[in-house]
């Protein structure tokens, strides 16, 4: 009989049973981060996680520039929020659409607010919400013309508003399907308004910023929204077409 001949592993075996290992580990922590790889912006290790933002600034009628999202943020990457604590709400996805692409909607300003204090936490860098103004600006090549009132009589006021108002889509599609601005930012034109950060009775008038009940939010045209609205159509203090959908959009005084 032969006897069984037992091997020590040498320094390769080993070595590579190292390199296994680390490799198994190092593809575990990707899995783990992967919520976040829609997001990469830069390329290798100067890699950081954050949204996608035109590099072409809107340069506002004073000079200064302001960095804006170039979409609005999507239901993939408010769950991430979600998943990593920072917002309370989780959203869902009608049938057949894609959360990666289908801007997040049925946000309160109250929603807005966690989102905005998660992301900024997360990258480091300090997102807001804009303006009205500066929505309005941003907007200003894509958003149709105000037309001529039908009516020129004041006590028909009401009767050209009716008629002429409401006309964009209402429905919620995809990232992407409705016009650019020359900047880059897409949909400013579409059935999502976006939450600014001014509220709707002023501090001028004496508000406590942190108390605000409504502010503005960015569309069709300008309404103005309770903090606590999810849903449009149950209330708000516009004039004309209630807006079809709340979601947001960051913007930024310096690049990211």
């Amino acid at each position: 009989m032969t006897a069984a001949t037992h091997r020590t592993p040498g320094r390769t075996s080993l070595r590579l049973t190292g390199v296994l290992v680390a490799v198994v580990a190092l593809s575990a922590a990707i899995s783990a981060a992967h919520w976040v790889a829609p997001w990469m912006h830069g390329k290798g290790e100067a890699a950081h996680p954050g949204p996608d933002m035109v590099q072409t600034p809107v340069v506002l009628p004073g000079g200064a520039a302001l960095y804006v999202q170039r979409h609005e943020v999507t239901v993939a990457e408010w769950n991430a929020c979600h998943d990593g604590g920072g917002c309370s709400l989780q959203l869902r996805t009608r049938p057949g659409m894609d959360p990666v692409v289908t801007p997040a909607t049925g946000l309160s300003h109250v929603d807005v607010t966690e989102y905005m204090l998660w992301i900024n936490d997360l990258t480091g860098h300090d997102f807001r919400l804009p303006t009205a103004s500066e929505w309005a600006f941003m907007a200003r090549e894509v958003l149709p013309e105000a037309p001529d009132p039908i009516f020129t009589d004041p006590t028909l006021t009401w009767a050209s508003a009716y008629l002429t108002e409401g006309l964009a889509p209402r429905a919620l599609k995809p990232q992407g399907s409705f016009a650019t601005s020359p900047e880059g930012i897409a949909d400013l034109d579409g059935s999502v308004w976006e939450w600014t950060q001014e509220c709707y009775a002023g501090v001028e008038d004496g508000v406590d910023p942190a108390r605000c009940p409504a502010y503005f939010v960015g569309g069709e045209h300008v309404a103005a929204m309770s903090y606590l609205i999810r849903d449009p159509a149950r209330g708000g203090c516009a004039v004309g077409t209630p807006p079809a959908h709340l979601g947001m959009r960051l913007v930024s005084d310096a690049p990211f």
